[in-house]
This record gives structure tokens, C-alpha cells and sequence, in this order.
């Protein structure tokens, strides 16, 4: 089974080289000792210390006397002259307010060091007096037992001390990250934390052989199971039995790769479960400890027995199996034996990486095209439908500007890096991964709805290859329901491919729309739930690969196709983002607006899941709740928030789990007050989470791919395409197609092809059967875009599972054959300046021609001449003979669905249609218009428009019981949708009894 690094963090390692080699097992504790440059920086923080709280208020004692007045003052003394007397009393009085709020931030530091409780609280106006207060305070006690408590305010003072524990990792073991749920799947090593102060006791542990229990001192300790969140951890049982969390070494130490009761070993600090025992110090002290069992009448029986035969494993000096701890993927198929600690990936059918990513790695090349796009299918799929259905949009809006005379049909086409950009997004997609995984989590909450079962928290999921999907939950959540299986653990679900192809549409709220693409490992895609974290996700790095890893997850949220509804508040970057969802994006200009914006609406919601009764938001997407009033709202903070702000963040966050809110904060260290799960992005593109296990391979999304990205959905939004006008009038110039055809005799091309309705070539011979239906593929999409066709995307539009280079170059040799030369010797396949395949003049379709003869006959030659425009109209609507390759084949032509040829076709035959019907209505001929209008219907059956012009068209002939009849008909095609408004007020206009006729028939 394919394996994943466990990565760990070195001492000697500085937090400016993340990308260091890391260690595959854990390593042997270096204990530090308390130096003699320890002592004297403590000393002289003593001396500092004892001079401002004590010598200071002694001083001004004696010289200038006490603040407080001897009585009460008189008025008189506003009328005494000022001197500078007076200047050194006021002097006086600042100098005690300054001593009093200095004494009091020592106090506050010196009571959350003592007691560790983290981070301390603030004292009002003192951040510079606290500071000093707080460094002077680390310093005294670094040689004390209470070290761990000290705040990252020591690196200012020049302490070395290697490996010093940040305030958010104790929240990061608090809280299960992705691999550390239960602690047991925890994937990180501690070793991170192994260079801490105050370990001083483990050289005394160690001294008395590891056994203390020959002095009678021993004490044992049962990992307790989970509460709701909170999970017990060595750290949390340092703290409270110990004294100092960072003791937790010590436990560690103490009962490394001893047989628990469930026979399973201690490799990892982070990584216990619930029912195991641990030795503890013999200065140990608490009510849950338990003695020596014969002196333990409230422990039962079997923990007896447990903790006595645990007590005889003696010195743990058998020590196997700890020195090569590794974590592996989930597996693809529930594990029987979950004793050894197992952690995820794997990912869900077709994530894109079937069809993109073998291609690229057998090529080796990318043929120019971004890289970051080609390996990001979920994203790139995300994007692609959602400029297609702004494109779709832009249309419809142009369509409904102009009856008879539609103006700005063909979408610009894109140039230099937004075409490249394009041509990455049709290659990397996945549509059907996106598909599948978007049925499976609605599937899930259907079923669980069904059973009246709450969803279950998700942290992350995991999307393979193979195509199953396993989720990772916050703690166990019982028996899955069918299809879904438990995976290697009970906090894995996993769905098999197979099974989750078998999901229909469900109605239900999209459950987890908060998962977002980070990356892959070991070909497994990563997607983490942004709107579950218990508090922040800080990402360190330089800015540009920050902004490059915060811009991808920004798109991916704002177009991914596994959500419904969401906020995402963009600060400190992203103001160009918003095209791409301006209904979900927003972009607030600093920390301020976002404290207040949150602020309000955590108050919100916080009163609204109290009222509903629900005790988070996932609860609330289940049943008959509207699910719109839980939509997430994920924050991305990209500036790096100030001391003070980022602890008002972490208040703010503290709750928001639950919320359904989410925090990705950018930070230049790593030692962001409040973050639960810490980041880090490499400047090869590696994202690092040592204390989550993850070492991926990062989605990003360049700032030059950004902009690309963002000009394609710049110049789709109607009215902002070349030659489209805002306003909308009839007179607008049209967009010219991207290829006009000679439609008179000497324009006959070579060869025909006629795409709309069954598909047939002309002018060419019927290449063997074996390769007929690849090279009909190819040429229809050739023929779809005149513009040109990479042949990445040519390969991945009739591979989508990939292909070798060798077997793309041998069909597009074919090809080339098969099409032949024009008579001046020009290959009818060619290539551009870009590399771009293709094809000459002299190969044609009826679709080309189609937009030739409706252009011509609106802007061209017809414009002027009547006669003209009449038959040129008639013969372009004789073109039209059904659907676009109404005849292909099952299975073939999936590159369709992120075409808008099927949208453009059909307004291309209502606009002639509707064209041909005015032109006959000049002249009186309603049948004639009747029998134009009928013909583009057949194409075109959901164009309202159509229906509106055939109304009026049957209104002049004068006669009601056809009139009737029609509308009885629209009626029925309309369905339990209803007549669309603007058709009931024309049947209202035009036949007011059609109601009558209506009910009548029903």
C-alpha cells in the first residue's frame, strides 16, 4: 500500500527553510539545559522588574510625594498662574497613572503564565507597556517549572531557545486536526515540540531508571474517551497533573512503545486513543490519577488487571516498532483491524487527475499551458461552468434586447494568456468528478435525513483516482448509511466509485459546501471543510505564493458545483475576484470592516441557531429547515493582522465552527494567535501542516493565471464584449462570426460537413471503421472552432481519461490524411503561429454557413435589399434539420457539455426564424410567417419569444379557435412551471377567455 511521509520538525531547523528535509521517525529528546545566559537574562528581568513596580512608585514617593491630595480642592486653583510647578505635579501625576497600568499588565502576565492559561488578557491602552511586561515575565521564569507558559514576545528579547512552543499549538493539539481526530489518527509527530523548556524533570526521570514505581511514587493515568469536540491529549494531561504542558515530553518518555491494552504501541506523542494507560511522573497530582491498583478500590477489575499488567512492561526497553512510524492513505476498502494508526487519502471518481494528470506525465510537457490549472480539476471544472453559464447569460440577455435583429451572438474570443488560460480549463477539468462528489454529500444527508440522524462534522475529504471518496469526521458518528462503508477507522466513511455512480439528484441542501481543494499527495486530492476548523487556518509564506494559494481557494469556493449558497469576504486581496461570483464574493478594505461585519453577523447567527433550536449549523441543513439561512461564510484575510487584531480574531473565532463561519488567515510567522490547524506554503509549491500530518503538493493559482482567469469572465458579462453596447438598442453593431463563409457559386468549399442534425461529410471518404468515429470527433470540434484547437485540448476532449503522445500524434497524422491537401498543395490541417491546430477555408459546415447567411442577410447584403434578405433567410432556415449531431454516438462528444454552441444554435435558428416571420408579417403573409416560426421551433422549443411571434401571428389570421388551440397547447408544454408572466399578459391580450379553455380542458 502506498505510504505517506511523516514529517517532523528539527531544532535545528529554521522556520525560514519549511522546505528542510524532514525526518521519517521520531528522534531520540535532546534535552536542553537552563544555560548561564538563562540565569542572567532572568536576573537581570528580576532586577528590571523589581525597579519598575517597586523602585519607581519609592522613588516618586520621596521626591514628588504621593498622587492622592490631602483634601478636598477648592475652585480657586483654576485662577492660580501656571508655572512650572505646576507643569511638574501634572509630570508627576502621568508618571503614577504610567507605573500603575505597567504594574498592572505584570500582574496580568504574571497570572496567565503561572496558571497557562495562553493567551492573557488585555490590559486597556498597554499594547507597548504589556509587551515589556510580558518579555520581562517570560524571561524571569524561564528557569522556572511554569516555562511553558511563556508567549512569543521571548524572540524579542534574542532567546535561542530551540524549538519554543507557540500559544497555538496547544489549541492545534486541543483541538483533532485532520489527522489527529481522537488522537489516533494524528499523523504528525511531536517532535516539533521536543526541544521545550521545563523538561529538566526528564533527565530526573530518566536518572531513576524509568521506574519509578520501585519507590512506591508510581501513578497511572486512562485516556479518556472524547466530549462532544474536546479530546484528551498528553499535552491537556501535563497541564492538568503536572502543572506545565510542556511536560508532556515526560509522559511521553515514560510509556514510548509500551503494549496498551488494545496491543497496539505509543509511537507518537499526539497520537493515544481512549482506554490506554500512561505512566506518570511521580510528582503527578489529581483526582483522575489512579495508584498501584491494589490501592485503587474504585478502579474495576479489568482496568485492575490492565494497569498491573501494563505496570509489568516494566522500562519499556523492548522498544519495537516505534522507530519507523509512518502514516498511509485510507484504505480503498473498510480495514478490519484498526490497531495500527491509519490516516486518509483517497480520492473520488474522476477528480480530474484520470484524465489530465496521466496525460502531462507521460508527455512531460505542458505544451504551454498552465501547469497550475492542468493539475487543479475540481477548481478548473468549477470555472469552466461558471464562465459557460456566463456566457449562456450574456446571450440570453443580448437575445431578449433585440427581437428579429439579436445583436452580440458570438462571445469575443480570447487572446494571449486568457486563451491559454481557456484551453487549460477545457484539459484539467472534471465535471464528472465534480458531479459525482456533489450527488454523494447530498446522497448522505438524504439518508441520514431519512433516518433522522444529525450530519456528522467533517473536517476534511479525501478524493482518489480510483474514484472513491473517503470522509473524515471531527470524532465517530456510528454505522454509515448503505452505499457508504466505514472506513480503515470509525472516523472514516467511504463511498466506492461504483456505488456513488449510482446516486440520483437528491433534493436537499448541499451539507458540507465549505470543502475546498488544497492539494494532492500521493495522488490523492485533499479537500478540507473551511467552515468546520474550531477557530483559524493560518497559512504562512512569502506573500506571492500566499496570494497564489488564497486566490485558488477563493475560485474554487466562489464556482466549485458542491455548494448552493455563500459569503466569501475577501480582505487584503482578491478586488479583481469578484466577476467571477459577484452574488457570493465581496471585498471588505481592512481589518476594521471586517471585525465589525463579523462581529454582527457571528451575533446572528449565534441567536438564530438558538432560537431554531440547533445546536450548529449542520443540524440546520437537515430536514425541513432552510437550509439558505445556514450557508457558510468563509473569510480570507490575506494582510497579516496586527498583535491586537489577531487576538479580537481569534475571540471572534473561537465559536465559529459551529457557526458555520470560517477563517484562512495569511501570516508572515507561525505564531498566529488562535490557530488551530497551521500552514505553510513553500516557494516550490509544497504546502506543509507538520503538526497535521500533511505535506502536499499545493493548489495554486499565480497572480498571471488570475488575471487570465478573470479577463475570460471580464469579457463575457453582458455589455462588456468588443461591439456590444450597454444600452441594448436594436441598432448596435453586430459581432461578426469568428469565420464568414462565401456563400455565392464560387464558394463551394472541398469539403461539407453538416453538424446541425445528423452528422455527415461530404467531400471526403469514409475513413476504416476502427478510427471513423475518433476522426469525425476530432473534425467536429475542429469545425466548432475556427479559432484553433491546442492539441491538449483536442487529446483531452476525445481521451478524458488521458493518452500517450505517440497514439495523440498518430491520429492527428491520420487526420491530416485523410483530409488531404487543396489543389495549391496547402494542407487542409494546419497549425498557427501558437501551435493551435487549424483547418482551411476550403473545409466548411453547414453550421458556418448558418451563420453566414443569417449574418449576411441582417448586416451584409440583406440589410438593403428586401428581396435579398428574404432568401437568404429561407435558405439559411432550410439549414436547419435538427439538434447539433443529433446522431452521436453514446458515450462520444462529452467535450459538449462545455460548449455554448448548444446555446448559440438554438438563438441562431429563433433569430432566423423570428427574422423570417417579420419579414413575411410585412407583407401580410401570416401563414407564410406561421410555417417560419414552426420551423424554428423545432430547434429552438423553449425560446419564448418564438411563442410570442406565433401568438401574434395566429392573432391575424382571425381565427379564435386556432388561437385557442395554440395556446391550449402552450399551456400544456408549459407544464407544472406555469405560463412564464410575459406569456400570460400576452394570451391575455390577445384571447382573454383562454383561462376558460384551460379549465375547461382540465
Amino acid at each position: 500500500m502506498p505510504r505517506r511521509r511523516t514529517t517532523s520538525s528539527s531544532s535545528s531547523t529554521a522556520p525560514s527553510a519549511p522546505s528542510a528535509p524532514r525526518n521519517r521517525t521520531p528522534q531520540p529528546v535532546r534535552v536542553r539545559r537552563r544555560t548561564f545566559g538563562d540565569f542572567v537574562k532572568a536576573f537581570l528581568a528580576f532586577v528590571v522588574l523589581a525597579g519598575l513596580v517597586v523602585g519607581v512608585p519609592f522613588a516618586l514617593a520621596v521626591t514628588a510625594g504621593w498622587p492622592f491630595p490631602g483634601g478636598a480642592p477648592s475652585l480657586d486653583w483654576l485662577q492660580r498662574e501656571i508655572t512650572v510647578t505646576t507643569f511638574l505635579h501634572i509630570l508627576t501625576v502621568i508618571v503614577w497613572l504610567a507605573w500603575a497600568q505597567f504594574t498592572a499588565c505584570v500582574l496580568v502576565e504574571v497570572k496567565a503564565a503561572l496558571s497557562g492559561v495562553g493567551v492573557p488578557g488585555r490590559v486597556p491602552g498597554s499594547g507597548p507597556s504589556q509587551l515589556l511586561a510580558r518579555q520581562l515575565v517570560a524571561a524571569l521564569l524561564l528557569v522556572g517549572a511554569t516555562a511553558a507558559s511563556l508567549t512569543p514576545g521571548l524572540s524579542q528579547l534574542g532567546q535561542s531557545l530551540e524549538g519554543n512552543q507557540k500559544p497555538s499549538v496547544a489549541a492545534a493539539q486541543q483541538t483533532p486536526g485532520i489527522f489527529a481526530q481522537q488522537q489516533e489518527q494524528a499523523a504528525a509527530t511531536a517532535n516539533a515540540l521536543a526541544e521545550q523548556a521545563g523538561q529538566a524533570g526528564q533527565d530526573a526521570a530518566r536518572a531513576d531508571g524509568g521506574s519509578s514505581a520501585a519507590h512506591g511514587d508510581t501513578k497511572y493515568y486512562r485516556i479518556q474517551p472524547p466530549e462532544g469536540r474536546h479530546h484528551d491529549s498528553l499535552w491537556e494531561v501535563a497541564e492538568r497533573h503536572l502543572g506545565d504542558g510542556r511536560r508532556y515530553k515526560e509522559i511521553f518518555e515514560l510509556n514510548k512503545d509500551r503494549v496498551q491494552p488494545d496491543g497496539s504501541r505509543l509511537s507518537e506523542a499526539s497520537l493515544i486513543r481512549p482506554g490506554w494507560i500512561m505512566e506518570m511522573p511521580g510528582d503527578a497530582r489529581g483526582g483522575e490519577l489512579v495508584e498501584m491498583p491494589d490501592e485503587a478500590p474504585d478502579v474495576s477489575e479489568q482496568v485492575q488487571q490492565q494497569i498491573s499488567d501494563y505496570a509489568k512492561s516494566g522500562d519499556h526497553a523492548q522498544g519495537s516498532g516505534g522507530g519507523d512510524a509512518q502514516v498511509s492513505l485510507p484504505e480503498q476498502r473498510p480495514a478490519p483491524t484498526p490497531a495500527n494508526p491509519v490516516t486518509p487519502a483517497t480520492p473520488v471518481p474522476g477528480t480530474g487527475q484520470e484524465h489530465a494528470t496521466p496525460a502531462a506525465g507521460q508527455e512531460g510537457r505542458s505544451f504551454g499551458l498552465p501547469e497550475a490549472l492542468l493539475a487543479a480539476p475540481l477548481l478548473a471544472a468549477g470555472l469552466l461552468g461558471a464562465l459557460g453559464r456566463r456566457r449562456r447569460q450574456a446571450m440570453w440577455q443580448s437575445a431578449l434586447g433585440a427581437v428579429g435583429g439579436r445583436r452580440g451572438m458570438e462571445p469575443p474570443t480570447p487572446t494571449g494568456d486568457a486563451q491559454d488560460v481557456q484551453d487549460a480549463l477545457l484539459v484539467g477539468a472534471d465535471p464528472e468528478g465534480v458531479r459525482l462528489l456533489d450527488r454523494s454529500l447530498r446522497g448522505l444527508a438524504a439518508s441520514l435525513t431519512a433516518e433522522s440522524r444529525p450530519l456528522p462534522v467533517v473536517y476534511a475529504a479525501w478524493m482518489s483516482g480510483n474514484g472513491d471518496l473517503h470522509l473524515q469526521l471531527a470524532q465517530p458518528a456510528g454505522k454509515p448509511p448503505a452505499p457508504w462503508q466505514q472506513g480503515q477507522d470509525q472516523t472514516f466513511w467511504m463511498l466506492a466509485r461504483s456505488d456513488a455512480e449510482g446516486y440520483e439528484e437528491a433534493e436537499t441542501a448541499a451539507p458540507y459546501p465549505g470543502l475546498v481543494s488544497l492539494g494532492t499527495m500521493d495522488d490523492s486530492r485533499l479537500l478540507l471543510n473551511l467552515e468546520a476548523v474550531p477557530g483559524i487556518v493560518s497559512l504562512g509564506g512569502t506573500e506571492a505564493d500566499r496570494a497564489a494559494v488564497f486566490a485558488s481557494v477563493a475560485a474554487e469556493l466562489a464556482t466549485n458545483g458542491w455548494s448552493d449558497r455563500m459569503t466569501i469576504t475577501l480582505v487584503g486581496f482578491g478586488d479583481d475576484l469578484t466577476p467571477l461570483a459577484p452574488n457570493r464574493i465581496r471585498h471588505l478594505d481592512g481589518f476594521e470592516d471586517l471585525f465589525e461585519t463579523m462581529s454582527a453577523e457571528t451575533r446572528q447567527r449565534r441567536g438564530a441557531l438558538g432560537a431554531a433550536g440547533h445546536d450548529s449549523v449542520l443540524t440546520g441543513r437537515t430536514g425541513p429547515a432552510q437550509h439558505t439561512r445556514w450557508a457558510p461564510h468563509l473569510v480570507l484575510l490575506a494582510a497579516q493582522p496586527s498583535d491586537d487584531d489577531a487576538l479580537r480574531l481569534a475571540e471572534l473565532a473561537a465559536d465559529a465552527g459551529r457557526l458555520g463561519i470560517g477563517y484562512l488567515v495569511g501570516t508572515e510567522g507561525t505564531d498566529l494567535p488562535g490557530a488551530a490547524w497551521e500552514m505553510e506554503i513553500t516557494g516550490a509549491g509544497r504546502l506543509l501542516a507538520p503538526l497535521l500530518g500533511l505535506e502536499l503538493d499545493a493548489q495554486m493559482l499565480p497572480a498571471a493565471q488570475r488575471r487570465a482567469v478573470v479577463e475570460l469572465f471580464t469579457d463575457a458579462d453582458p455589455g462588456s464584449g468588443p461591439g456590444s453596447d450597454p444600452e441594448g438598442g436594436p441598432g448596435r453593431p453586430a459581432n461578426a462570426p469568428p469565420f464568414l463563409v462565401d456563400i455565392s457559386e464560387q464558394g463551394r468549399p472541398a469539403v461539407y460537413a453538416r453538424l446541425v442534425g445528423s452528422y455527415e461529410i461530404i467531400g471526403l471518404d469514409t475513413p476504416d471503421g476502427e478510427r471513423s468515429a475518433l476522426l469525425h470527433e476530432a473534425l467536429a470540434l475542429l469545425l466548432l472552432h475556427r479559432e484553433g484547437v491546442h492539441p491538449r485540448v483536442l487529446s483531452s476532449a476525445l481521451w478524458p481519461r488521458g493518452v500517450t503522445a505517440d497514439v495523440r500524434d498518430a491520429l492527428l497524422e491520420r487526420l491530416r490524411a485523410w483530409l488531404g491537401s487543396d489543389p495549391d498543395g496547402t494542407p487542409r490541417l494546419g497549425t498557427d503561429a501558437t501551435g493551435r491546430l487549424t483547418l482551411a477555408k476550403s473545409v466548411v459546415s453547414d453550421l458556418d454557413v448558418l451563420r453566414s447567411l443569417y449574418y449576411e442577410a441582417t448586416q451584409g447584403r440583406g440589410a438593403g435589399s428586401r428581396q435579398v434578405r428574404g432568401r437568404l433567410l429561407t435558405d439559411a432556415l432550410v439549414l436547419v434539420r435538427g439538434p447539433l449531431l443529433a446522431d452521436r454516438p453514446e458515450g462520444r462528444y462529452r467535450w459538449l457539455t462545455h460548449e455554448i454552441v448548444d446555446a448559440q444554435l438554438p438563438l441562431l435558428v429563433a433569430d432566423t426564424g423570428l427574422a423570417l416571420s417579420e419579414f413575411h408579417l410585412e407583407k401580410n403573409r401570416a401563414e407564410k410567417a406561421i410555417e417560419a416560426l414552426t420551423a424554428a421551433l423545432r430547434t429552438a422549443p423553449a425560446d419564448e419569444r418564438l411563442w410570442h411571434e406565433l401568438l401574434r401571428a395566429t392573432h391575424t389570421t382571425g381565427d379564435p379557435g386556432r388561437l385557442r388551440a395554440l395556446a391550449a397547447d402552450l399551456v400544456a408544454r408549459s407544464g407544472a412551471r406555469g405560463v412564464p408572466p410575459r406569456t400570460e399578459a400576452l394570451l391575455d391580450e390577445l384571447l382573454p377567455t383562454w383561462r376558460e379553455g384551460v379549465s375547461a380542458a382540465g
